[in-house]
């Protein structure tokens, strides 16, 4: 299933030529009332950024705040083409004050000797890869494993402090105090004065992300200022005695060895934003995650009774609650984003916490679901060349504070009432106090002949997906025609199934087979899924079970929804295209812009009518814009025909075999590019071959890495072996997930994903499924 990658809808002037306005951005746009309005500082922002910024969302992605003097980005695809270009778009930016520092604070931090340069996270290319590059095998996968032990033996200690108390503030019992002692120890720092660095952080952070009082910026200066001298204590000690282990005793002996890239400068000013930043987001990420769990609370007995869950959990908490709110950047020369023109040296705020609820990325994104198979596709952790490097290490120790309270906590509650304070900034987000309560007695170390939950296996990383599944009973069955069943899921247990969105499907998990579906249901079985499996006799065998198999009341693993074919509601006319079982997810296209009240018409083809799915209902509901092509009745689309009108405001939708997308394709050569969207049913000649297969090398020119692809071995699989995180959903070139950009090397595509055109630019291909033509290809990761 997939369908080429499409733009964001362009953002529209939210005024016409009468409407006043309250002000002008830098282009000499006027400004919405709501953008002016607009105050990340306010305590609504603060409880809950991404429903503060709904609106824009939906109205205005992109739009200019005069209370900051930033343009605001709100939406996933607009904040993630940010981070992808960081020439385009500099980070140099990302440490700058949001509040201008006085005269006065000036001079404070002058007498401190305070000189924060450039860091990892706002320097520009190409400095910023070079010392990357030199710096990141701390980092990898294998290399953190070493700290699981610790980190669970630490975990324990301090549960052992609270468990037979029934109350405790998680933040100040815990979640700061083995962030801030695991990040020391992978730094090599000595883990003294941990209250010390705790306000010294809290300073930083005001003193970088948030609005203080003159009076406030002067006691922060003082802090901030300390904070600089500590920091600079550390490393000449460090650096008198450079033989220690730890990251920083890592980046003192390459700044010996290339002195002009690992600058004195550069590891004294890293040396400071180390050590804020390697704990404080840990610490806020855990927090946030316990607080939302715990308020969602059908969640958190989900990863009590399938603690399999927690790997997921963990990136479904960062999504919806990540400690990493906004970003920013710089646009380095004038340029079109969400269809808004940015000023060169225009200045953006990447609000992550909106992107991580937008719909048209993510499934019904403001339920915290935890079979969530894009979750990992957030933009907390960043995205490209900055990404944090972090990220890992950090999914780690959530991972194992979860682990420990689903086992030794499972009745753990919320106090309430509580309401959560967060420290007033733009960028950083975790309650100040985290109140939890429950009953010692029930305990389950405390009864007699329990047995605490055996730990899965540990791996460093995001999660596997082929874990996410929930269980569907079978509902109802129905024969739709000649070799067609329509199942009607229903969850089990309380709850119900998430929304989707026409063009979404799922995958079907059964007897060992796993089938992707397009979900096409109406509105007779609210809160279930429906989806018509074609019975393929001569298929691979997945049909043949569920349709032989499956009777009412049956059980069967159901993984989505997610939606990789997504209608653009924006276009002002739509012809949907479909033969076959190709009618699941056209249908429900239908259905949607039926609701909708806009323009389209439906092209259904067939063999017969007994081989057509849905027809009554089709013709029932979409009879006024409904064509049918019937080649028992004489009745052949002639597709050159009835498209012969496409123009730019034309989407074209189409969903069936390969032949009939192949003529689609020819046919769109001269239409307008993006004009046609479609989804293939199967991804034949996909699979690896070792027998016929050659090894290549991939160069990773943003991260510095020669990665060997044996024959034996796809593109991706050789990429996360080397701990590159690159998503991927389908594995067969169908969905487009694990999309990978090329600079250099001739590509062989093997995906049914990209156009005919993007395959002849030679930039993009699917890592699951293509390879390199030759013995080498550069990628840009």
């Amino acid at each position: 299933m997939t369908s080429p990658s499409t733009a964001t809808t362009a953002g529209r002037c939210p005024f016409t030529s009468a409407t006043p306005a309250p002000a002008l951005s830098p282009t000499g746009c006027p400004v919405s009332a709501r953008a002016a309005a607009f105050d990340p500082f306010a305590p609504s922002y603060q409880q809950d950024p991404a429903a503060t910024l709904r609106w824009a969302r939906e109205e205005e992605p992109v739009f200019y705040s005069p209370e900051l003097g930033y343009w605001v980005v709100t939406r996933y695809e607009d904040v993630k083409a940010v981070f992808r270009d960081n020439l385009l778009f500099s980070p140099s930016i990302a440490l700058e004050k949001i509040t201008p520092a006085s005269p006065e604070v000036m001079a404070i931090l002058q007498g401190y000797g305070f000189a924060m340069n450039r860091t990892m996270v706002n320097e520009d290319e190409p400095e910023h890869m070079a010392r990357r590059r030199l710096l990141t095998d701390a980092f990898l996968p294998e290399r953190l494993m070493r700290y699981e032990p610790a980190i669970r033996q630490l975990a324990r200690q301090y549960m052992d402090r609270f468990i037979d108390k029934g109350r405790a503030d998680l933040v100040a019992e815990m979640f700061y105090e083995i962030p801030l002692t695991i990040a020391l120890h992978f730094l090599g720092v000595p883990d003294e004065g941990a209250e010390q660095l705790r306000q010294f952080a809290v300073a930083h952070t005001l003193n970088t992300w948030g609005r203080p009082t003159p009076e406030e910026q002067q006691a922060i200066a003082h802090n901030v200022g300390r904070f600089w001298q500590t920091a600079q204590n550390i490393l000449d000690g460090m650096m008198a005695q450079p033989d220690g282990e730890g990251w920083m005793y890592e980046s003192i002996r390459q700044h010996h060895l290339h002195p002009e890239v690992v600058t004195l400068s550069y590891l004294r000013s890293m040396m400071m934003a180390i050590l804020a930043a390697a704990h404080e987001t840990t610490s806020n990420a855990t927090a946030n995650a316990f607080m939302t769990l715990l308020t969602q609370r059908e969640s958190w007995e989900a990863i009590c009774a399938q603690p399999a869950l927690i790997p997921n959990a963990v990136e479904e908490c960062l999504r919806v609650a990540g400690s990493i709110v906004a970003w920013r950047r710089r646009a380095t020369r004038e340029t079109q984003l969400g269809g808004v023109t940015i000023p060169q040296d225009g200045k953006l705020l990447l609000v992550q916490a909106s992107a991580n609820f937008d719909p048209t990325h993510f499934e019904d994104p403001d339920r915290v679901d935890l079979y969530r198979e894009n979750a990992v596709e957030h933009l907390t952790f960043g995205y490209g060349a900055h990404q944090c490097m972090g990220k890992n290490i950090g999914r780690m120790q959530m991972r194992v504070f979860l682990e420990e309270f689903v086992r030794r906590l499972p009745h753990l509650r919320l106090v309430q009432p509580q309401t959560f304070d967060f420290l007033s900034n733009t960028s950083f987000r975790g309650p100040s106090a985290l109140w939890v309560e429950w009953e010692p007695q029930h305990n389950p170390e405390r009864q007699a002949g329990a047995t605490l939950t055996p730990l899965a296996d540990f791996q460093v990383g995001p999660p596997p997906k082929d874990g996410l599944a929930r269980t569907v009973r079978v509902l109802a069955k129905h024969t739709e025609g000649e070799q067609l069943h329509r199942f009607v899921l229903a969850p089990v247990g309380p709850g119900r199934l998430p929304h989707w969105t026409a063009g979404s499907h799922v995958d079907l998990i059964a007897g060992g087979f796993r089938r992707k579906y397009s979900l096409c249901g109406g509105t007779e079985h609210p809160g279930c899924y429906e989806v018509v499996v074609q019975r393929e006799a001569e298929g691979r065998g997945g049909s043949r079970y569920f349709c032989d198999t499956l009777q009412v009341g049956d059980t069967l693993q159901l993984a989505g929804p997610k939606n990789l074919f997504r209608l653009d509601e924006s276009a002002g006319r739509h012809i949907l295209v479909a033969a076959g079982i190709g009618i699941t997810p056209i249908l429900a296209m239908a259905d949607r812009l039926r609701s909708l009240g806009l323009s389209y018409e439906l092209h259904y083809a067939g063999r017969s009518r007994q081989h057509m799915a849905w027809l009554s209902r089709v013709q029932r509901d979409h009879a006024d814009r409904l064509r049918l092509h019937i080649k028992a009745e004489g009745q052949r689309m002639d597709l050159a025909q009835l498209l012969s009108a496409v123009d730019a405001d034309t989407r074209v939708y189409a969903c069936g075999p390969d032949r009939l997308i192949a003529q689609l394709e020819a046919l769109a050569e001269h239409w307008h590019e993006g004009t046609l969207r479609f989804e293939h049913f199967s991804a034949e000649a996909t699979a690896l071959d070792p027998e016929k297969e050659h090894a290549f090398v991939a160069e990773l020119q943003d991260s510095g890495l020669r990665v060997e692809v044996p024959r034996h071995q796809t593109l991706l699989q050789a990429l996360q072996a080397a701990g590159v995180d690159v998503p991927c959903d389908c594995g067969e070139g169908l969905c487009g997930t694990c999309e990978v950009n090329v600079l250099s090397g001739d590509i062989d595509h093997r995906d049914k994903v990209l156009t005919k055109s993007e395959r002849q630019a030679n930039q993009r291909m699917m890592a699951c499924c293509s390879r390199a033509v030759g013995q080498r290809i550069v990628l840009a990761l």
